[in-house]
């Protein structure tokens, strides 16, 4: 990630308000029940760690990764406020050396700082990070979120198509394929009407073949 990159979130990390706010992403949260007690997490990009919070909420083991020293010194405070451990390490996600075969669940919410390159690195490293029937729980924004202009990136080669969710992980068996309009209130970052897609893959018990 660019160092300048990093720099801009730091500076949007800086207030005393949570970016995105305090409670998890509804698409995650609607996925309880496929989680459980003692499984291993990554958060991917967790800034403010509202996600990993809750994932840790639900008693899983959660490694909560982000760029901004600022979002994780709020991820820090956002965990001691709720009483969950949290295991919190600073990750420029373009260098960062994802574990392999690590985790049971990884969570990918609204990543779409990555463009199409960083994309395909960030998707095969967390595949090869997943162990065996683990889970990886996206969100993020469909190409269409362009004309509502309500949070995520105005580019669309960073936004999401079924199409290329279900090539990007067609070695997975796809629980769940979604796309849908909702009014969304995360903060003052993501708030009103949005264009989303959801995923929810399963890597394989064992390699294809």
């Amino acid at each position: 990630m660019m160092k300048d990159h990093i720099v801009q979130w730091d500076i949007r990390y800086s207030g005393a308000d949570y970016l995105f706010g305090k409670a998890p992403n509804a698409f995650l949260a609607s996925q309880a029940g496929r989680l459980r007690p003692g499984q291993v997490a990554l958060a991917v990009a967790d800034g403010e760690g509202r996600n990993g919070v809750w994932l840790a909420g639900q008693g899983l083991d959660v490694l909560s990764i982000d760029a901004s020293i600022a979002a994780q010194e709020k991820a820090r405070h956002l965990a001691e406020a709720q009483g969950v451990q949290l295991r919190l390490e600073l990750a420029d996600l373009s260098e960062w050396a994802f574990p392999e075969v690590a985790f049971d669940v990884i969570a990918a919410i609204f990543i779409q700082f990555a463009g199409p390159d960083l994309r395909a690195l960030l998707f095969r490293r967390m595949k090869q990070a997943l162990r065996p029937g683990g889970l990886i729980l996206l969100e993020g924004y469909r190409t269409e979120q362009l004309r509502y202009g309500t949070g995520g990136p105005p580019y669309v080669e960073n936004l999401y198509t079924e199409v290329m969710l279900r090539e990007t992980f067609s070695d997975f068996e796809t629980l769940l394929l979604a796309s849908y309009d909702a009014v969304i209130e995360e903060g003052s970052a993501h708030k009103g009407l949005s264009a989303l897609i959801d995923l929810v893959a399963r890597k394989p018990d064992r390699p294809p073949g």
